[in-house]
């Protein structure tokens, strides 16, 4: 808006066609982006969508009221002015033929929708976590503990002699008294009582079923030894493959002219706007969805860099901090280049020995040393970028910038 300079009258328009010039003559008056009006109306509570601002900015037809008084308003009039563009607009309208609802036209669509929204897909639902309905199969349940064996047998059937005793009465002579060790005999004993085996219970003829079980733990035990190496050789490619933190190693990759992904250094969360957001706030997400916008770097010149946006609704455009950053928490945003309150220039400052990664610094920030950095939980996607004092040990504020082909 030039200081002095009268805003566009509609009064006097004699068809759609002029009306809608002095809209745009209205726009480049208020020297507001599409974006700033979107968020200027937002304030206010209307709703403006930077494009369908564009487009109605583009047609040469009469926009609804509610819209016209929307951006009227966003541009900075006064209540006065906004009455005489809502006066013209009804007096166009009688005149051309325009009451009543003709319906969706190519003229005058009913709906004024955002593109970003139309044609969306309906939001997936929630995936189940159990999508095949499982429940705990009998069959993968661990196998069951072998029974317990006598006390003192090992685990081939051959345990440990059992403790010395002193004699019974009667009972087994010392192993050195034994004339062939080879071949004890057995003990006599009262009728109805039952022998005590020399050497004790494992020199006993096992019970009925025993030998079953001697043979099962012989099978199982080399079972698990294979079970517990193939997990341990999986384990161990997991760790080669992924690294302990599930990221490989990475070298942060040296800023270039170029189409690039930026990635939050030592995480695989990547730089995004939101779609459908008409803000242009950027978050960190998971690299895998970041396609929304996709950006470049160009050199400005002097150690310097653009950072450029190209979105699938709103077009080219830059990253930057508003308002010169003199909010010392001002978010780091997406929006149209050019716009001189914006700090859009940056130094990527490499921090680390070896280079950890790299700083993005605003350029000329009303508020000096200040760093690029997420905010918030930091371990969690879409948390939000904002300026902030540049920390030691640049915790949230380090980045690469990986080659997009």
């Amino acid at each position: 808006m030039t200081p002095g300079e009268h805003a566009p009258d509609p009064r006097g328009a004699r068809s759609p066609a002029e009306f809608l010039a002095r809209l745009r003559a209205l726009k480049d008056w208020s020297g507001l982006t599409y974006r700033e009006l979107s968020a200027r109306a937002e304030a206010r509570g209307d709703v403006l969508p930077r494009s369908t601002v564009a487009n109605m900015l583009s047609r040469t037809t009469l926009p609804r009221e509610e819209l016209l008084t929307a951006f009227v308003r966003a541009c900075g009039t006064d209540p006065a002015a906004l009455e005489r563009w809502r006066t013209a607009r009804r007096e166009l309208e009688g005149r051309r033929g325009y009451e009543g609802d003709p319906g969706p036209g190519p003229d005058l669509p009913a709906p004024d929708p955002d593109p970003a929204l139309v044609g969306a897909p309906p939001k997936a639902p929630d995936p189940d976590p159990d999508p095949e309905g499982r429940h705990p199969d009998p069959e993968e349940t661990p196998p069951e503990a072998p029974a317990q064996l006598p006390e003192g047998t090992g685990p081939m059937g051959e345990g440990p002699p059992a403790p010395e005793e002193p004699p019974a009465p009667g009972g087994p002579p010392a192993p050195e008294e034994l004339s062939d060790p080879e071949e004890p005999s057995v003990p006599e004993v009262a009728p109805g009582v039952p022998p005590v085996w020399p050497g004790g219970p494992a020199d006993a003829p096992p019970a009925p079923g025993v030998g079953d079980r001697f043979r099962i733990r012989r099978l199982l035990v080399p079972a698990i030894a294979v079970a517990a190496l193939v997990f341990a050789g999986v384990s161990i490619v997991a760790f080669l493959r992924d690294g302990h933190t599930g990221h490989p190693p990475r070298t942060p990759t040296a800023p270039a002219a170029g189409d690039v992904l930026i990635r939050v250094a030592g995480t695989d969360f990547c730089l995004a706007e939101r779609r459908g957001s008409r803000a242009g706030q950027v978050y960190q997400v998971p690299c895998a969805a970041a396609g929304v916008p996709l950006y470049a770097l160009a050199e400005a010149g002097g150690g310097r860099w653009r950072i450029a946006s190209d979105h699938p609704d709103y077009g080219a455009g830059c990253s930057g901090i508003p308002s010169g950053g003199r909010v010392p928490d001002a978010p780091y945003e997406d929006s149209e280049c050019g716009d001189p309150t914006r700090v859009e220039e940056f130094s990527l400052e490499p921090h680390g020995t070896p280079v950890e990664g790299y700083r993005i610094v605003p350029a000329g920030s009303a508020t000096p040393g200040s760093c690029v950095t997420v905010v918030g939980d930091r371990a969690a996607a879409w948390s939000r970028l904002a300026q902030a004092p540049c920390a030691p040990d640049a915790a949230g504020q380090l980045f690469d910038f990986d080659r997009r082909s």
